[in-house]
């Protein structure tokens, strides 16, 4: 008697069993999985086809790690290329020539005067990993404890970049205001808003300064600095960019005081601004950069480049282990080559204008929509609730509405900013002009529906 084999399980069904598992099995710091029930199979470029067989532009991607997109040509060929030669796939800090390839093409694309006389250090995979990397590297190099970093900021999850971001407390970093034209910490924003937030750390350095000469020596509310370290676009924090003058503010700051100053690259750099590196937006030089996410082109790798000044650790000091991964340096190397030499940077800005503008004008109809803000294919949207006050109070379930609401229609966003008020647009550079209409167009008819939905639910309170 023939065994009829049994059919597949229906494509929905896989999907929800996949999710499930997920759920039962997976801790419950889960981010990304518990607002985005998605169970990815397949991806190209901006598109991802999921389990259930719809298919998804994705404005995530990757949390800003995939400068080309999802499994783009030029990458998948470069991991090929090292898979058949027979290299190792992981060594520590031995030189290869894949090692060699990627540092050589990272030096290409870095500033000018920061490239000169620059060192480089592999670090663990993370973008966390670098953070505390350049922490120990800066209080290694100048023998002191104290760190300078800014409100709304994220730098990563362990200890010391936790210690760096905002709503943990640390005795030795102190908290800076970082301009924020909507939601200003002195109420005026604009030009003003930054001047008043750069006199704030003049005059804490001041007063550190004073201190410092007293004749019983340091005291006072800011500890000897080792460091300053800055988002050139606040990320996570809900797309913020720093501007150019308040930044090249800091840097006259941190240089008249020997304080090193770090610009965290992890979500900026890789021509997502608009330039390769944000920092070139306002000319300044940093001491240290923290490079993560696009430099792995898709695969973990984490370094930081820094003037040679401060290289002053000794050999065998502590080092990670998995600073050797040779894919995602072949990787990384290919995308960097190809972002440079097709001008992605330039495209982004473009094209990201582009985006900003259309975005912008949905303010004009939807009174929830408080602020629209970024910089090249780094875009956010804020979100608020209708009040009295100026600004008015972030719409932190709106905003989760609207995802949602994206998410049906086939397309992908993030959350981020004052109370997850922001939803966060990174799609990868490959973006074509199509493309991006297509993703402002199904953007704005999810705020339509959220907003609607928003208002029947207030009109039914109201009714009762």
């Amino acid at each position: 008697m023939a065994v009829t084999e049994p059919a597949p399980a229906a494509p929905t069904v896989a999907h929800e069993g996949i999710l499930r598992r997920q759920s039962l099995r997976e801790s419950a710091a889960r981010t990304y999985a518990r607002s985005l029930p998605v169970v990815p199979v397949r991806a190209r470029g901006l598109t991802i086809e999921a389990a259930d067989g719809r298919r998804y532009l994705d404005c995530l991607s990757g949390a800003g790690a995939l400068a080309l997109g999802h499994n783009h040509p030029v990458v998948l060929e470069a991991i090929r290329k090292v898979l058949d030669s027979g290299a190792p796939l992981h060594v520590p800090d031995l030189a290869t020539p894949v090692q060699d390839a990627f540092t050589t093409e990272l030096f290409a694309t870095l500033p000018r005067r920061f490239a000169e006389n620059a060192r480089v250090r592999f670090c663990g995979p993370t973008a966390t990993d670098a953070v505390e990397a350049a922490v120990e590297l800066v209080r290694g190099a100048t023998g002191r404890d104290g760190l300078l970093a800014f409100t709304g900021a994220h730098h990563g999850t362990t200890a010391g970049a936790l210690a760096a971001s905002a709503g943990v407390q640390d005795a030795r970093v102190t908290r800076l205001p970082y301009p924020y034209d909507y939601r200003c910490s002195f109420g005026v924003g604009g030009e003003r808003g930054a001047e008043l937030a750069a006199r704030w750390t003049e005059s804490l350095l001041a007063d550190a300064d004073a201190d410092a000469d007293a004749a019983d020596g340091p005291g006072g509310p800011v500890p000897p600095c080792a460091g300053m370290i800055v988002e050139p676009v606040r990320g996570e924090g809900g797309v913020i960019p720093a501007p150019d003058t308040w930044l090249r503010r800091m840097r006259e700051l941190t240089a008249a005081r020997s304080i090193p100053l770090i610009a965290d690259e992890m979500e900026t750099g890789v021509g997502r601004t608009g330039t390769f590196w944000a920092v070139e937006h306002s000319g300044i030089v940093p001491d240290v950069m923290v490079l993560s996410k696009a430099i792995g082109g898709s695969l973990p790798l984490a370094v930081i480049v820094y003037d040679a000044a401060l290289d002053r650790r000794p050999p065998g000091d502590r080092t990670d282990t998995f600073r050797g991964n040779q894919l995602a340096m072949a990787a990384g190397a290919a995308t960097l080559a190809y972002v440079r030499r097709n001008g992605l940077a330039d495209r982004a800005a473009l094209l990201g204008a582009r985006m900003l503008g259309r975005l912008q004008g949905l303010a004009a109809t939807h009174h929830c929509v408080g602020d629209v803000r970024g910089r090249g294919l780094m875009i956010g949207v804020e979100l608020v609730a209708p009040a009295a006050g100026d600004p008015a109070p972030p719409a932190t379930a709106l905003a989760a509405a609207v995802q949602r609401e994206c998410l049906s229609r086939g397309l992908i966003v993030g959350l981020g900013g004052h109370r997850s008020s922001v939803v966060r647009l990174l799609p990868p550079l490959t973006l074509t002009d199509e493309q991006a209409g297509a993703v402002v167009d199904r953007f704005a008819d999810a705020l339509a529906a959220a907003e609607r939905a928003a208002l029947r639910r207030s009109e039914a309170g109201l009714s009762h």
